[in-house]
């Protein structure tokens, strides 16, 4: 009897331990360029009602599952999230976060290998000034070569 071959899979992405930071979503199969992977799906609620859960954990308060829609929504993917939540962030992704119409899908910027770690730039924005100590409440674990040392987006020049 021939040996059978291992079950075929649809799954392109898998959640596990990640060495950036926590869990983090890892490629199963190569990936091409511009492929749309997962929708960042959530609860949607408002930016007031983010406030009044935050922190999500309070051991470490600055780690959320929201995702800014517009000024008036955010997605909270501690409540109905998939494994979206769980793809870190780095100053060199590999992904991006499009939004369309109110949605949010991860889409790969370059062809990635099976194996590779998925990440997005969170291009975090505080209204107030980025001080060292505000920078280092949001620290950057990438390791890439461009790294900012802070998951805060450098603001834009008016």
């Amino acid at each position: 009897m021939p040996a059978k071959s291992p079950p075929k899979t649809n799954r392109r992405i898998q959640v596990r331990k990640s060495g950036v930071h926590g869990k983090g979503v890892f490629a199963l199969q190569d990936i091409p360029e511009g492929e749309t992977l997962i929708e960042y799906v959530g609860e949607i609620i408002t930016w007031k009602e983010a406030q009044r859960r935050h922190p999500w954990n309070p051991e470490d308060p600055n780690h959320t599952f929201y995702f800014h829609i517009d000024d008036g929504r955010v997605i909270d993917a501690a409540h109905g999230g998939n494994a979206s939540r769980w793809i870190n962030h780095s100053c060199n992704p590999n992904c991006e976060a499009d939004e369309e119409e109110g949605r949010v899908f991860i889409k790969s910027l370059r062809n990635i290998r099976a194996g590779e770690e998925l990440n997005y730039d969170y291009g975090l924005i505080i209204d107030e000034p980025y001080t060292k100590k505000l920078k280092a409440e949001y620290p950057c674990w990438c390791g890439s070569k461009n790294c900012r040392g802070t998951l805060l987006a450098p603001k834009r020049r008016r």
